[in-house]
This record gives C-alpha cells, sequence and structure tokens, in this order.
C-alpha cells in the first residue's frame, strides 16, 4: 500500500524509518487550457504518471505517494473564467506545512512531481528553501516533461518547442488518458512571436501572459493529436520515470551531510 493516506499512524512511522524512505507529491495547476482541455489538465498528467510508476517499481522500493496538490501558481493564465493561481507565499507555506510533518515523522526524500510549466523555477526556490530549513530531508522538484530524455522528439517541429501550453504535446496526451474530457479542437491562430534570438521559455526567456498571446488560451496548435501519438508519450514517461526513480531509490542520493553548528567566536 503506497497511499500515506491509506495508512494508519503506526504504518506511516514504520514507512518513514526505512532506509531511504521518498514521498513523491504531485503537484498540479487549476487552470484554463485552451476551449477543449480541462482546468485540471496538468494535475491529471502528473497522477497519472506517478500512479503508474508506483505500480510499476518493486513493492520493496521505500516509495509512498501523498494526495496531490491541486492548486499552483498560475498568474499567467489569469483573464480566463475558472483559472485558479494561488500566490508564490501560499503555495511556498503549503509545501513547507507538508515537508514539515514529512520530516517530522523521520521520512528522508520528498520529490515535488510537478505537472505545470509555469511553476518549475518557484518549486525549485521552494526546494531550496526547505532544505535549509528541513537539513534531514532532500527535496528534489522534478517536471513531468524534463526528466525522461527523447520523450518529446515525436512532436514535429515548430510545435515541439513553440507548443506551450494546450498544443498537440498535451492534447494527445490527454486523448490517450481521458479521451471523454477532450473537447472539440480549435483552429489555429496567429500569436504574437518574439523576436529573432528571444523566446518565450528556454534560454532567452520574458515572462508573458496568455491573453498577449492567444485569444483561445491555446499557445501552440493541437492539429495533429492523436491517442496514438499519446500512447507513445505515455509509455515514453512512465518508463523513463520508472527508471529515474529506480534509480534514486537504489541510492543514497543526494548525500546529507550533518549540519555544522555556527562557531561562537571567544
Amino acid at each position: 500500500m503506497r497511499r500515506l493516506e491509506h495508512l494508519w499512524w503506526p504504518a506511516l512511522q514504520a514507512a518513514a524509518q526505512q532506509p531511504g524512505s521518498t514521498v513523491v507529491l504531485p503537484v498540479g495547476a487549476f487552470e484554463q487550457h485552451g476551449p477543449h482541455l480541462p482546468m485540471g489538465t496538468d494535475l491529471l498528467f502528473a497522477e497519472a504518471v506517478v500512479d503508474r510508476v508506483l505500480d510499476r517499481l518493486p513493492a520493496e522500493l521505500p516509495l509512498w505517494r501523498l494526495p496531490a496538490v491541486a492548486f499552483g501558481f498560475s498568474p499567467e493564465h489569469l483573464g480566463f473564467p475558472g483559472t485558479v493561481s494561488l500566490s508564490a507565499e501560499a503555495l511556498l507555506a503549503q509545501l513547507q506545512g507538508i515537508a514539515a510533518a514529512l520530516s517530522e515523522a523521520g521520512f528522508r526524500r520528498l520529490v515535488l512531481f510537478n505537472g505545470h510549466g509555469g511553476q518549475i523555477a518557484l518549486l525549485q526556490v521552494a526546494a531550496r528553501q526547505l532544505q535549509q530549513q528541513f537539513p534531514s530531508l532532500a527535496v528534489l522538484p522534478w517536471f513531468l516533461w524534463s526528466g525522461p530524455p527523447g520523450v518529446l522528439e515525436q512532436i514535429p517541429e515548430p510545435e515541439r518547442s513553440q507548443g506551450l501550453h494546450a498544443g498537440r504535446l498535451e492534447t494527445s496526451l490527454m486523448l490517450a488518458l481521458h479521451p471523454e474530457l477532450v473537447g472539440e479542437l480549435p483552429a489555429g491562430e496567429a500569436m504574437a512571436s518574439p523576436p529573432a534570438g528571444l523566446s518565450l521559455e528556454g534560454a532567452v526567456p520574458t515572462a508573458w501572459r496568455t491573453r498577449s498571446l492567444s485569444n483561445s488560451g491555446v499557445v501552440g496548435d493541437p492539429a495533429g493529436a492523436s491517442a496514438a501519438e499519446g500512447e507513445l508519450l505515455l509509455q515514453g514517461l512512465v518508463g523513463g520515470w520508472c527508471e529515474l526513480f529506480d534509480t534514486l531509490l537504489r541510492s543514497d542520493w543526494p548525500h546529507m551531510r550533518p549540519v555544522v553548528g555556527t562557531m561562537q567566536r571567544q
């Protein structure tokens, strides 16, 4: 049983005391995904991959999951009905409370398994802060799409690099996971593009608001999406993350050195 919310507290305590005990926390968002994908797209993706990884990994590996964080940091999508965006401070506070409880129980690692690209940097900041506050708990801020190599290569350019939100990539994966949640695909629209050499994300990024780029909420083009393509994406994600989690759980990474107290001057 790998769901911590299903355990009695003595069983949870025993789980925490296992060498290398690791907890994965799916982190999603509640935000518009164009007129054809559900508000909880990022959460659905993170949970789907995590659950499949948990099912595949050997039972003896010390890995458990928490209920997901359903609301995230999504200010770029405000202006579309229904988008819920926590402040950075609110999300950090929630993660701090979770990490405090895990550290107190004795768990050794916390993986923030994030499905929303708009909060990658924030969760990296959170990981550093949590590491400072709870030195015995290693915190790993992982992003769904940036771990397993080669997954995105089946998406052709320019959609691979420019389809940042509700485009072909996400639409294909949703068609594979929950086709009943996919609406009629919107027609492509011309979007504002940064000057040559600059980018919305990547090496030379800029902060952006979806309303400034797209009337539909789509940043990219879902044309060409298919359930078959989504199945290949899903297989690549699950297989790749299984390998990465297995590597982590069979190691002592990251090495946690004892905290050295501040020396007082005589």
